[in-house]
């Protein structure tokens, strides 16, 4: 099977937009929601959900948050976004993860991971009426496209909203969102967020 071109297909959709159809993006962190902003709010309004209950501890949760708030007010951008933030909820992606604690780095602990976040933000935009849902995750090196946007696709389907497919690490994404990093001074965390069975490399 032909492997899929995300960024072709998300360079599709914006081509045929008309308007600015509402977008809810989950939001992983401040950094890999840089330059996703930067190139998402010249077509869509886009409003910023921070759903990361598999974050620990919750200290390392606020912290994120609040960098992600810091790019918000600092970064110019062509719609400045909302923030929709429904707080830590770690009980939720413990629920997830019951039972694949010692799975490595990569493996169905992280498709339950992006099962969850992603179908929390399905769900809330079909709630709130959104036209898209997507994700920023999509621009780390260290995490699965294909299996995000495959995700990503069932969740459409069974919430009724449209899924954004997206590669944002294509055409040099992850090396803009570590300019923009350091341009507005914003910290990087050196592990995904669970921290089983230690320490995930990257961002996200």
């Amino acid at each position: 099977m032909e492997k899929r071109n995300y960024q072709k297909e998300l360079d599709g959709v914006i081509g045929g937009l008309t308007g600015r159809p509402s977008l809810l993006l989950q939001s992983c962190c401040g950094p890999c929601s840089s330059y996703v902003l930067e190139y998402l709010t010249k077509y869509f309004d886009v409003t910023v959900f921070f759903y990361d209950p598999n974050i620990r501890p919750e200290a390392e949760y606020e912290k994120r948050l609040d960098t992600l708030k810091g790019l918000l007010s600092a970064m110019p951008m062509d719609h400045t976004p909302a923030l929709l933030e429904p707080g830590w909820r770690g009980e939720d992606f413990l629920r997830a993860a019951r039972g694949l604690e010692r799975e490595p780095e990569g493996g169905e602990r992280c498709t339950a991971c992006f099962r969850l976040r992603l179908g929390e933000t399905a769900r809330t935009a079909a709630e709130w009426g959104f036209d898209w849902f997507g994700t920023t995750l999509t621009v780390s090196p260290h995490k699965d496209a294909e299996r995000i946007n495959r995700i990503g696709e069932e969740l459409a389907g069974e919430y009724g909203v449209k899924w954004l497919p997206s590669d944002f690490k294509k055409r040099d994404g992850y090396l803009r969102s570590i300019q923009l990093s350091k341009q507005y001074g914003l910290y990087r965390q050196d592990y995904c967020g669970c921290g089983w069975p230690e320490k995930s490399p990257g961002t996200g």
